[in-house]
């Protein structure tokens, strides 16, 4: 059975909780994610110890490695919360992502420069960062979803599924401030590990691409400067929790399409596929 339709099955047992509300329904979906993730977890273990570094290199490997990722985070916020109600929201997108890599080849051979200690530190933690700012996308939406339901003074489906406002908001600010953190780390290991590799990338005609000026780093730098502002304003203007909930929703958007279109269509620098 593919990853893709171990977490499709996640994705219906979350749907039947959300509908149901039985305690059971929860058991089953935080059950059924969980096989998902230990089955995911052994592939990737099982790519990684062929390989020698774990399968990021190219990007089937880095989508599926960043799908991994996303539902440990997840997995993380819902047993340390105790709350399964985004969960219905979460896993579409693992499904959809996997999903759309599921026919692609997972490397089989990396660059020698792959095995630098610096590229393990510059890749996990983008992909640490986008699979946070993916899940407080998530979050965001499911404020704002709320908001509007109490907004109109009818409390409904969602005010007696998803947790209340204020433990979404720091939900949605503890992903986004971990995000962060982890994109800066990501940023500052890719300048390290270039500059001790570009020795060895003499001849790559990747090297000359690897510039500000290539759409795929001036986005992920775009996007560092995008929540490093959001994060600011929210603690120095006043920023209210619902415009950083919408924020957070279109922070991601900008990072979906550094990371699929960009990377897949005008990116010179990134193209390890």
């Amino acid at each position: 059975m593919s990853l893709a339709l171990l977490y499709a099955a996640a994705f219906a047992a979350y749907v039947w909780h959300f509908v149901s509300r039985r305690r059971l329904a929860g058991r089953v979906a935080t059950g059924s994610l969980l096989v998902a993730l230990l089955v995911h977890t052994f592939v990737l273990g099982m790519y990684t110890m062929e390989l020698g570094v774990p399968p990021m290199a190219g990007r089937t490997g880095a989508v599926s490695t960043f799908v991994w990722m996303l539902a440990i985070s997840y997995l993380s916020i819902e047993v340390s919360t105790d709350e399964r109600g985004i969960g219905v929201f979460v896993t579409p997108l693992l499904v959809a992502l996997q999903g759309l890599v599921a026919h692609g080849a997972m490397p089989t051979d990396v660059p020698r420069y792959f095995a630098a200690p610096f590229v393990a530190v510059h890749v996990g933690a983008l992909l640490f960062a986008y699979a946070s700012f993916a899940l407080a996308c998530v979050i965001g939406i499911t404020y704002v979803l709320l908001f509007r339901e109490l907004k109109r003074r009818t409390p409904g489906m969602f005010f007696q599924r998803l947790p209340s406002l204020q433990v979404l908001d720091r939900m949605n600010m503890r992903a986004i401030g971990i995000g962060w953190l982890l994109l800066t780390v990501g940023l500052v290991g890719g300048a390290v590990w270039l500059r001790d590799v570009s020795a060895q990338m003499a001849d790559d005609p990747r090297l000359p691409h690897m510039t500000i000026a290539d759409p795929k780093i001036m986005m992920a730098v775009l996007t560092w400067l995008i929540y490093g502002l959001l994060l600011a304003s929210r603690r120095w203007a006043g920023l209210s929790p619902r415009r950083t909930a919408w924020l957070s929703a279109v922070g991601f958007a900008i990072v979906l399409l550094n990371f699929l279109p960009v990377a897949y269509f005008f990116a010179r620098s990134h193209n390890f596929a």
